[in-house]
């Protein structure tokens, strides 16, 4: 025996509806919880402006432009130059373990200065002869052990004295390839002998 209820045709419809409903609820409460997530990601302050700290000059002392004025051989001079920069990075070395950021970055600056100088000096040499070339090469191979020292100076500092010595860091790679596009210059004619 079948029993037959009476029920309306569209009583599945209603159902249906208000399932759709539900969705409906459920897709709105989504889109506002995920504005209202997305609102509160992009109100959060940005990242702190640090104020960086002004580079130093790049000077170099008087006794050090007569010392390097003094000599008289290129030879010398270059390496004078490097025994020069060498002693300004440890002097900025030793402010640094003192905390005294403003004598390590007027080191640093004296160090560029010397760097450039010493650059400026040996473009304006000869660049045909041969001891002009090896001292090129000499400088850029004297240059090669500043920058890990550069770098350990560079993690030990505040965020606002770091860039310099990255900008520092990216002067030193730019002054080595200066030393070295003599050696590869296309004028540069090697004698037979």
């Amino acid at each position: 025996m079948t029993y037959f209820t009476n029920t309306s045709p569209f009583a599945n419809t209603r159902s249906r509806a208000r399932s759709a409903a539900r969705q409906a609820v459920f897709l709105c409460f989504g889109i506002v919880f995920t504005t209202l997530a997305a609102a509160n990601a992009s109100a959060q302050d940005d990242p702190p402006q640090y104020e960086l700290a002004p580079p130093p000059l790049m000077v170099m002392s008087k006794a050090e432009r007569d010392k390097l004025d003094m000599e008289q051989g290129i030879r010398k001079r270059t390496q004078l130059a490097l025994e020069l920069m060498d002693a300004r990075v440890g002097l900025a070395e030793t402010a640094n373990t003192r905390d005294d950021l403003n004598e390590m970055f007027s080191h640093l600056g004296a160090f560029s200065a010397i760097m450039e100088d010493t650059l400026a000096f040996l473009k304006t040499a000869d660049p045909n002869r041969g001891r002009t070339l090896d001292n090129f090469k000499r400088l850029e191979i004297g240059l090669r052990r500043f920058s890990p020292r550069l770098e350990l100076i560079r993690r030990e500092l505040p965020l606002t004295h770091e860039f310099y010595v990255r900008s520092l860091l990216r002067q030193l790679r730019d002054a080595r390839s200066r030393a070295l596009d003599p050696l590869f210059d296309d004028s540069v004619i090697r004698s037979s002998t």
